[in-house]
């Protein structure tokens, strides 16, 4: 397996991880089905997604794979009036990451970051390691430590 730029950082900082690899299905890039491929519960999997606030920001928000960003409370969780999605032929060169591998972990440019709070739920959370096709095995709290994330109510 390559060792991606995430995984570095997260073994420099002394932060112990597993890996998860998997086969990838490019007609079907979604958080559900790599759940189902490694059989895993999909609400201990979580997906990456970036958005832009109206003064121009990012965040980055971290949320189960079978669910949806409600906007409303992402927007409030980083205190802003509004956000959307970015738009995906953006998020390669703002992240240095592609669709189907974009990781918390690494980004071109530290952004504020959201796990959604259903995470602490799991002893472990599966995140992208940075390429698709594998994904980071991980506790909650030491991953959101290490992004100065925060855990906010996130999903619909």
């Amino acid at each position: 397996m390559t060792k991606t730029n995430a995984m570095r950082l997260l073994e420099n900082a002394g932060i112990p991880f597993e890996t998860g690899e998997y086969e990838v299905d490019e007609s079907d890039l979604s958080g559900t089905h790599a759940a189902a491929v490694l059989g895993l519960d999909p609400d201990c999997m979580f997906k990456t997604l970036v958005c832009r606030d109206e003064r121009g920001g990012y965040q980055v928000f971290c949320i189960p794979v079978a669910y949806e960003l409600d906007l409303k409370k992402c927007a409030a969780a980083a205190g802003v009036k509004r956000c959307e999605m970015i738009h995906v032929k953006e998020l390669l060169p703002l992240t240095g990451y592609i669709r189907g591998g974009c990781s918390p972990i690494g980004m071109k440019k530290k952004f504020p970051t959201f796990i959604d709070e259903t995470a602490l739920l799991c002893d472990k959370i599966y995140v992208s390691a940075g390429m698709r096709g594998v994904q980071l095995i991980v506790s909650p709290e030491p991953l959101c430590a290490f992004v100065d994330g925060r855990f906010a109510d996130l999903i619909r």
